[in-house]
């Protein structure tokens, strides 16, 4: 009589021959094709990105505040500075804030730059209906 012996690790479960299919064996793991895979697929959003922004945001209208003067209860006077395509136009949103950072005012001021000029400097008075202590440009859009 012949007796066959196999190989039981302690606590793993015995299933009966045949009955669940054949099992696999671990394989391997492939960090290194991993990280490829993560690294590809980062740059292929960053270039989807960058072409969006390009094709739908607007780089070249940047302002940027000079100074804000002439203070008073009711109002306060904001110089900047609007960069826009050569010839263009573009319209800013502009706010006043008081100390405690809460907003007593906003107005919108649309520049138009000379046929050879990017750059236009323009000084627009803001109405509050507090004191302001800041006044500053929030964004700044195309004009149309």
């Amino acid at each position: 009589m012949s007796e066959t012996h196999t190989t039981i690790t302690p606590g793993a479960p015995v299933f009966p021959p045949g009955r669940y299919g054949r099992r696999r064996e671990p394989g391997r793991r492939r960090p290194l094709l991993l990280a490829l895979a993560v690294a590809a697929l980062l740059a292929v959003l960053g270039l989807v990105a960058a072409k969006l922004y390009n094709q739908y945001g607007d780089p070249e209208y940047r302002a940027e505040v000079i100074s804000y003067t002439g203070i008073t209860d009711s109002r306060v006077v904001v110089d900047f500075r609007v960069t826009v395509p050569p010839g263009g136009s573009a319209t800013c949103l502009l706010r006043a804030r008081a100390h405690d950072g809460t907003e007593v005012g906003h107005s919108e001021a649309t520049v138009t730059a000379r046929p050879n000029q990017r750059h236009v400097t323009v000084g627009h008075e803001v109405p509050t209906t507090a004191r302001p202590f800041i006044g500053e440009v929030l964004r700044c859009r195309p004009a149309g």
